[in-house]
Order: structure tokens, then C-alpha cells, then sequence
């Protein structure tokens, strides 16, 4: 069962990550047409805000579109905000919390969501585990508390 299960994980992170695209459904990349392999779990990982590491995989996620390796702290809070980007992400391990008005998700391992620019929501890590994920930003990556 546990083989089944860690094959079902990996063949849905395939999937998904072929869907990661934007809105235009045109691919979200470095536009090199560079093949680009890395790992999370040997990426070097830089704090980007208490209980926040960031990882990026490709582009620059201060000034245009990018991929990154997130991890959250186990019981990270992001409080409520939106992004002015959309922002779309693969959890790897743990689980990422999330909450907006529509009710609550909890996104584990191998499971995708995407979140539109302008969006209010509330995130944060898994109590426990905390959360690692890969995640895909259309622009410039930023984080606007909700009033």
C-alpha cells in the first residue's frame, strides 16, 4: 500500500506540474529553453521572513515570473493577504493551510492549488510538519496584508 501510495504521489506531481501554466496557458519558465532539474531537498534555502524559506528553482521572483521551493515552520501563520500575482503551488511534504471565505483546504503531499492575483485568503504550515512546496508565481512575487 505504501508503495502504491508514494507511485500515486509522484505520478500526480508529474501531472501537475504540467498544468503549472498561466492564465494565457502559455508555459511559465526561464524562456532559455533550458532543461532545469533541481531537488528540494538539497536546494539552498534562504529566509525571506520569520518562519519563511525560499528556494528558487528558476526566474526572479522580485521582478517577473519564477518557481521557488517554499517551506514553512510547522504552525507558520501568514495572516490574511492576497498577492497581485496569481500563485500556484504543488505541497511536497507536510501540508499547507488554507482558508478564504469559500470555507477551509488543507493541501497536502502531491495535491495543487492555485490562488488568483487579488485574492483574499490566510495561509500557513501544518502545526506538526510545517510545509514544503513547489510553487509558480505569473510576476513579481509579493505578499499584501488584507485590511
Amino acid at each position: 500500500m505504501k508503495t502504491f501510495t508514494i507511485a500515486f504521489a509522484m505520478t500526480a506531481t508529474l501531472v501537475t506540474a504540467g498544468l503549472l501554466r498561466n492564465v494565457s496557458g502559455q508555459e511559465m519558465g526561464t524562456g532559455t529553453g533550458e532543461v532545469i532539474y533541481k531537488s528540494s531537498d538539497r536546494a539552498t534555502y534562504q529566509e525571506m521572513m520569520p518562519g519563511v524559506q525560499q528556494a528558487v528553482v528558476w526566474g526572479d521572483p522580485s521582478t517577473g515570473a519564477h518557481g521557488t521551493f517554499t517551506k514553512f515552520r510547522p504552525g507558520y501563520d501568514a495572516g490574511m493577504h492576497t498577492h497581485t500575482n496569481d500563485v500556484s503551488l504543488l505541497v511536497l511534504k507536510g501540508a499547507y493551510l488554507y482558508r478564504d471565505e469559500a470555507g477551509e483546504k488543507r493541501v497536502g503531499p502531491g495535491e495543487f492549488l492555485r490562488v488568483p492575483g487579488g485574492h483574499k485568503h490566510w495561509s500557513g504550515g501544518d502545526k506538526t510538519e510545517g510545509a514544503v512546496f513547489y510553487s509558480e508565481g505569473s510576476g513579481k512575487f509579493d505578499l499584501v496584508p488584507a485590511k
